[in-house]
């Protein structure tokens, strides 16, 4: 299929973009496009107009800041999969990289792109979750922060108002006791995960402290198994496993039992990878 008709506009601003999206027209935001393009090309989108805002300045690069991973919205996969900088302060970040798409999607797609879009099963929402990171975003009442505990509202429904524009993500940089793991399961390599996780911890003695378990794949946001976190923190990982407190839904994919069973399945893999790192 072909999109629909839309008008077409490169932004050159920041404040250009957001009255574009505030004109009354049904506009959205064009940056990578790995997923906005296949949508409209299937008239699951069909927007009036199109903004590019691949010209506006600013808005890609990656640097640490006060202890925290600055990494701009329209910075690609691939330069991120490439950045000493994110294998360095962020390497959960890193290690989800080679799951996104195939290298030609990572060579356009953008980290911006990919947490606006927001899809359930999408490696980039349950890392920033992972890791209690955060996003700016720009709008007419001004620059504004959101942790990414409150960012993911609903399928493909974030906090962002319809004139907001992110403008980056902001991650703890990892210290020597920082510990990740991450892990999913897929039909073909690169496809959107049936089940993933992305998890994060501290090294505290001979256990794990602050455990985050971001399950993708499994609900209409990233879900963190909080209880499954208390049980891996007291360094039992079959009682994690069995305080499972997710519901997933069947799909194309799989029923949701097939789901849960497979959740366990790799809370054991990254449980074991985060213990084996603190050891």
């Amino acid at each position: 299929m072909k999109p629909a008709p839309f008008a077409y506009k490169k932004a050159r601003s920041l404040e250009e973009a957001m009255s574009l999206l505030g004109a009354g027209k049904d506009a959205r935001l064009l940056a990578g496009g790995q997923s906005l393009i296949a949508t409209l090309n299937m008239r699951l989108s069909q927007p009036s107009l199109l903004i590019d805002i691949n010209g506006i300045g600013g808005l890609d690069g990656v640097a640490l800041k006060d202890g925290r991973l600055e990494i701009g919205a329209l910075t690609r996969h691939a330069a991120a999969e490439r950045s000493e900088a994110v294998a360095k302060h962020a390497p959960l970040i890193a290690r989800a990289m080679p799951h996104i798409g195939h290298p030609a999607i990572r060579n356009r797609g953008t980290l911006g792109g990919s947490i606006v879009f927001a899809d359930p099963a999408a490696e980039l929402p349950a890392c920033l979750l992972a890791l209690d990171g955060e996003v700016d975003a720009v709008g007419p009442k001004g620059k504004r922060t959101v942790k990414a505990a409150d960012f993911f509202k609903g399928l493909f429904e974030t906090a962002l108002g319809p004139q907001d524009v992110l403008t980056a993500i902001r991650l703890p940089a990892a210290t020597a006791q920082t510990r990740t793991g991450f892990a999913e399961l897929a039909r073909r390599h690169g496809d959107y995960a049936m089940v993933g996780l992305a998890a994060s911890a501290r090294a505290d003695g001979k256990g794990l402290a602050d455990v985050r378990l971001a399950f993708f794949g499994v609900g209409a946001t990233p879900v963190r198994a909080k209880q499954s976190e208390a049980a891996l923190a007291d360094g039992d990982v079959e009682a994690a496993v069995k305080a499972l407190d997710l519901d997933p839904s069947d799909d194309v994919q799989a029923t949701g039992a097939v789901k849960k069973h497979l959740a366990g399945v790799l809370l054991r893999r990254v449980a074991r990878e985060l213990m084996e790192a603190r050891a």
